[in-house]
């Protein structure tokens, strides 16, 4: 068990926690771009210094016992505190110093992007020292993370609203109805009948879409929970299906997707920043807060 805590405590911790996210220590090699049994004995150290195991690995794969899974949480809130620290303690004078943990979905559209580039050129000007830290994942998980206070923003598509959480709309997005070049309605697409639409075969997404309640299919034979995999499915040529416009730009391009009928089948998303409650920000946060509406308002 630690009597005192080292350099080289924290340098096995790290090492633990690259394992834990890479979801074992063959995975873990690239990462810490070292050789697996280098990795082994520094985990085989850390097992030692703390007098107990922290998972299992083998041919049945890896897993965290139940003191390795409470083990992980601690070290999470010990480095954050070590970083925090360390970040504090170089920029003393500074009125904004520590980390911004930040979320996003993937595939934000190109003048989403860039406002939210801006709102974090504008918050570079301001007298800080922030680390930002950028992940991204689905909007199911950011609001988890949120939750566990693992990241202060998230940005994105969220279909239901969580009490604790507070959500700002910064933009919206046209999602059309999309054929591939191999369905039949391909030669005729751009003023297709929706009712003609409604006979064929569609793809539609796993989770709620309140917005689309007004144009949702009622062949629905393919469901799927991200864009990639809609586009996927409707490039097949067997299912109908609704995409971002963006996102489906450079299929169209190449001849490979065409909307249906861009006047009538359609509808558009809001996409939200979602923070915790005022509360529970920091003045980090509220910082970039405003400058992410004053990005958005321009």
């Amino acid at each position: 068990m630690f009597t005192h805590l080292s350099d080289l405590d924290l340098r096995l911790i790290r090492v633990f926690l690259a394992i834990v996210d890479a979801g074992g220590i063959s995975s873990a090699q690239a990462t810490l771009n070292v050789g697996q049994s280098t990795i082994s004995t520094q985990l085989a150290t850390l097992e030692t210094r703390l007098g107990y195991r922290l998972c299992e690995r083998g041919r049945s794969g890896f897993a965290l016992t139940s003191r390795g899974e409470q083990f992980v949480e601690a070290c999470r809130t010990l480095l954050a505190a070590v970083d925090t620290f360390d970040m504090t303690a170089r920029n003393v004078g500074k009125k904004l110093v520590g980390t911004l943990a930040m979320g996003i979905i993937g595939h934000t559209p190109v003048s989403a992007s860039a406002r939210i580039s801006e709102a974090i050129a504008q918050f570079r000007e301001r007298d800080e020292s922030v680390r930002f830290s950028v992940l991204v994942r689905s909007p199911g998980e950011l609001e988890e993370l949120l939750l566990a206070g693992r990241i202060q923003v998230a940005i994105g598509y969220f279909w239901h609203r969580v009490p604790s959480l507070e959500y700002t709309q910064i933009y919206a997005e046209d999602q059309f109805a999309y054929c591939a070049r191999r369905h039949p309605l391909f030669t005729e697409a751009g003023d297709i009948d929706p009712e003609r639409a409604a006979d064929f075969a569609w793809a539609w997404r796993s989770y709620p879409l309140p917005e689309a309640d007004a144009v949702a299919p009622r062949n629905i034979n393919a469901v799927a929970d991200n864009m990639e995999a809609v586009a996927m499915l409707v490039l097949s040529g067997h299912h109908l299906g609704y995409l971002p416009e963006h996102f489906a730009a450079p299929y169209v391009r190449e001849g490979l997707l065409a909307p249906l009928n861009a006047e009538k089948m359609r509808y558009r998303v809001a996409f939200e920043m979602v923070t915790r409650a005022r509360q529970l920000r920091t003045d980090i946060v509220e910082a970039f807060i405003e400058d992410m509406n004053a990005a958005h308002a321009v």
